[in-house]
């Protein structure tokens, strides 16, 4: 049984109300409809973010060392042109 949790936000600055309102009538939702799909979004990418950085920590495990950017770019574009 799916039993759904209430979140209450206070103190949302007007301007930041009326666009949320505005977003929402724009694709015919209420605001509720609207900020709950805004909120799945987020929590969608937060799960990516999550994800990647356990991958991460793997790979680092696996080589015995520091994964920075240039080093993860590299292996991608090597592993691009085979």
């Amino acid at each position: 049984m799916h039993v759904s949790k209430v979140i209450q936000i206070r103190d949302v600055p007007d301007d930041v109300h009326e666009a949320l309102a505005d977003a929402a009538r724009t694709r015919g939702l209420s605001l509720t409809k609207y900020v709950l799909g805004e909120l799945e979004h987020v929590a969608e990418r937060a799960q990516v973010v999550r994800d990647n950085a356990t991958i991460a920590r793997r790979t680092q495990a696996k080589v015995q060392g520091k994964l920075d950017r240039d080093t993860i770019l590299s292996a991608v574009h090597e592993s691009r042109r085979d």
